[in-house]
């Protein structure tokens, strides 16, 4: 029973030392309870203001992680290592969500509104589910957060929120600058393990918010039941890249897969070439990544877990080319969990690194024998989460980009995105929309009202 597992603090460790930071709290049941108890008593109030009221409290909260985005910053370099090049955008990416989501809801339009029936006039009532239990991961804690609660508050619901149990920090503020912006409980943060997660997927929340991996997406979905479930589920991305692609595409792809060292679910993964410029692409890539050192150039995976699973992948693999970076910790800094650039080539289809999300900053090249072979390669893997194309040949590119089964693509870029475009996934990247006025319909209800007008005779 889950009130037999360890109660006792989490250890938690800096990803740039290996070294102890602290511990966080291991909540269970009781505190599990509290915390849906709370934010379903802070649910009455927050449903029912309006769209703009609601809009100036997410527009005040967006004010705080602004004026804070310092400590901001420094609570996500505690938990996740990165270098403050890459916490900078995103607490600027946190607040610009809270904003965009405060006049989004403003903006929806209702389907089917107007005399639809004769005698009768209808519309259509977008009604708060109730209370959001989130579970959010550890390579983005803060953004990954407000891209579920921004829209799941706007729409009128109360929050609660799990982080991964090493990356507790910046959620423990954001809740605290939520109380005084939005009022108590809207958003309540509920640190933990596992388990904690768990729990608060089989309590008395009213839909489940999950951002994770395939297998525990799996076990959410079962404990949540006949409960609404949003999932995204993690990524293994394909690059396909033709003999014409521009000059800059393996700088472009290097950086796309050492940004926060490579730990992002629509992160660039398995190259796809032709036969003629397949060596082209080892020599390239092999390169551009070979000049981005770990510790200088980007941060370290987030926890010993993550090490080995990474490492297991690596030796596991059959390739007979394994093209290694270098890493450049700072000092004191040598016993973080630091990783080198990856690059692997001439491996079979089926190998584990192309099969399996690395989550790391590693690349496969994988050589096609034309373009039908390249989209079956690129759509051959479960996940369907993000792809991208390389190519001069707008038409060619676009009509690769239309035949990728994922559900959000890019042509001579990686992963650019913005508030305003959708993100979600396909196949066994689960389902759901993260961003954009679409993710409103994650959170809300429809409720058909049909009034009969006139009097009978």
């Amino acid at each position: 029973m889950s009130t037999s597992l360890p109660t006792s603090p989490v250890d938690l460790t800096d990803p740039r030392t290996g070294a102890p930071r602290g511990t966080s709290v291991r909540s269970r049941l009781p505190e599990v309870g509290a915390a849906v108890s709370a934010a379903r008593a802070a649910l009455p109030d927050w449903s029912t203001l309006t769209p703009k009221d609601r809009g100036r409290r997410l527009d005040r909260l967006a004010g705080l992680v602004e004026e804070h985005a310092a400590e901001y910053a420094a609570r996500e370099r505690a938990g996740t290592g990165k270098p403050e090049s890459e916490t900078t955008g995103e607490i600027e990416q946190v607040a610009d969500l809270f904003r965009f989501f405060a006049t989004a809801a403003r903006a929806r339009t209702a389907p089917a509104a107007g005399l639809l029936v004769a005698g009768h006039e209808s519309w259509v009532r977008w009604e708060p589910i109730g209370v959001v239990g989130v579970v959010v991961p550890w390579n983005y804690p803060l953004l990954m957060a407000a891209w579920r609660c921004a829209p799941a508050l706007a729409a009128g619901n109360t929050v609660v929120v799990k982080p991964a149990e090493t990356t507790p920090d910046s959620l423990e503020l954001l809740s605290e600058h939520a109380g005084r912006a939005l009022g108590p409980d809207v958003l309540v943060h509920l640190p933990g393990d596992r388990e904690t997660g768990r729990l608060l997927v089989e309590s008395a929340v009213d839909m489940v918010a999950f951002t994770g991996s395939g297998r525990a997406g799996a076990d959410v979905a079962t404990r949540a039941g006949t409960r609404r479930v949003s999932l995204e589920l993690g990524g293994n991305a394909p690059a396909i890249v033709l003999p014409d692609a521009p000059d800059d595409t393996w700088e472009a792809l290097a950086d796309a897969v050492t940004y926060n060292a490579g730990q992002s679910c629509a992160a660039p993964a398995r190259v796809i070439t032709l036969p003629e410029n397949y060596e082209a692409a080892v020599e390239g890539l092999a390169a551009a990544l070979a000049s981005r050192l770990a510790g200088r150039d980007f941060g370290p995976l987030n926890n010993p877990d993550q090490m080995d699973r990474y490492d297991r992948l690596i030796a596991s693999s059959g390739a007979k080319r394994n093209l290694v970076g270098g890493i450049a910790p700072a000092p004191g800094e040598e016993a973080g969990h630091w990783r080198p650039t990856t690059l692997l080539a001439d491996l079979p289809d089926d190998d584990p690194a192309v099969t399996e999300e690395v989550f790391g900053p590693l690349l496969t090249v994988q050589r096609a024998d034309g373009l039908p072979a390249a989209l079956a390669l690129a759509n051959g893997v479960p996940q369907a989460l993000a792809a991208s194309v390389w190519t001069t040949d707008l038409t060619a590119g676009l009509e690769l980009v239309a035949a990728l089964d994922a559900g959000e693509t890019w042509l001579n870029c990686h992963l650019v995105q913005t508030a305003e475009l959708p993100h979600g996934g396909r196949g066994a990247s689960g389902h759901g929309t993260d961003l954009s006025t679409l993710a409103l319909q994650e959170y809300q209800r429809p409720k058909t009202v049909t009034v009969r007008l006139g009097r009978r005779s």
